[in-house]
């Protein structure tokens, strides 16, 4: 029987949430002080409708906070704009893409947040009902080897192979190569090979953040479709409600549709090109000298930084310092790479 437990690491200006399935990280759950609390998660809004699309189906919302969301209607159900509705934040909006609501009722007044969204802690338990949520020094080692992981690319599966999981504007692929395994029953090692890339894929999807269509190209030829069938229904059955599997295609692949909800891990911590943002990098820097600070006591700390990670840390730095105390400095270097930092004893 497969086990859940959950971790908190609160940080500055920045809290994570992670779930390790047989302890392995499933979900990796990033919520920054400066995301609006209207643009969280399940976050419960009184909107007025902006603009009605009957031709899509779809109505643009003012939530407040100067955000739109997306409200698909049904054509009896149909919105007038101007009116005031009571939703409910069903996903968070991503690159492209606004947020998308459900209606709960109506509403008056102005746009604005009528009940906050649940915080990290609640949203961990929803994932293991009888789960303790850990926090401290284990829960922060455990959040950076899941955000680790949930950046990498190629993943490896165990008894050899791997899978390599990339998105793409229009459907996240899932590419799987059979590696080094070995036996002599080519078909079987297929077979085994392609159930694990399902299980890991599943996994893995859920902790990158990653939904919409996902197509999986399976290695080998002749598969056994009913096999196939189970164990990916077994795999993504935690995606439910929403999740839809196609049938093994004739060229080798298998579809799926998987529900959207937060922001993708990579969106929040990379830029377009991959790389992790500034903000991301100064967050890392104060977590550091966080850490370092815990591990030996009263010290005091040095840390080396680009300047523009210097003067973003700058209002982190303040609200760690309140909390441990003037016992460090951040020094401004030109020379040090922009994604780099060191922190030591003074």
């Amino acid at each position: 029987m497969s086990e859940r437990r959950l971790f908190l690491d609160r940080g500055i200006g920045e809290n994570r949430g992670v779930v390790l399935l047989d302890g392995k990280p499933e979900r990796l759950l990033i919520e920054r002080d400066d995301t609006p609390p209207a643009a969280r998660l399940g976050a419960r809004l009184a909107a007025r409708v902006r603009k009605v699309e009957p031709a899509f189906a779809s109505a643009f919302l003012d939530i407040g906070d100067g955000l739109e969301a997306l409200l698909s209607f049904k054509p009896e159900a149909r919105p007038v704009e101007g009116q005031m509705l009571e939703v409910e934040l069903r996903t968070e909006a991503r690159a492209g893409k606004l947020a998308t609501v459900r209606a709960l009722g109506s509403s008056d007044g102005k746009p604005r947040l009528l009940a906050a969204a649940p915080d990290l802690a609640e949203q961990l338990t929803a994932f293991a009902r009888e789960g303790r949520v850990v926090e401290g020094r284990e829960a922060r080692q455990i959040a950076d080897r899941a955000e680790i992981e949930a950046l990498e690319t190629v993943h490896a599966l165990a008894g050899g192979g791997d899978i390599a999981i990339e998105q793409t504007r229009a459907l996240v692929a899932i590419d799987v190569d059979l590696g080094e395994r070995k036996g002599q029953d080519a078909k079987r090692l297929t077979r085994q090979a392609n159930i694990a890339a399902l299980g890991l894929a599943a996994r893995l999807l859920r902790l990158k953040g990653l939904g919409g269509i996902v197509v999986i190209d399976l290695v080998g030829r002749g598969h056994d479709a009913t096999a196939l069938m189970t164990a990916a229904r077994t795999a993504f059955a935690p995606d439910n409600p929403g999740v839809s599997i196609g049938p093994v295609g004739r060229l080798g692949t298998m579809e799926l549709s998987i529900p959207r909800r937060g922001r993708a891990v990579r969106e929040i911590l990379l830029d377009a090109q991959g790389e992790a943002t500034d903000q991301t990098v100064a967050l890392r820097l104060i977590r550091a000298i966080q850490t370092e600070a815990q591990v030996h006591g009263g010290a005091r700390l040095t840390a080396a930084c680009a300047p523009r990670i210097a003067s973003l840390a700058k209002p982190f730095a303040e609200a760690l310092a309140g909390q441990i105390g003037v016992r460090f400095t951040i020094t401004p270097d030109p020379a040090m790479p922009r994604d780099r930092f060191e922190v030591r004893i003074a």
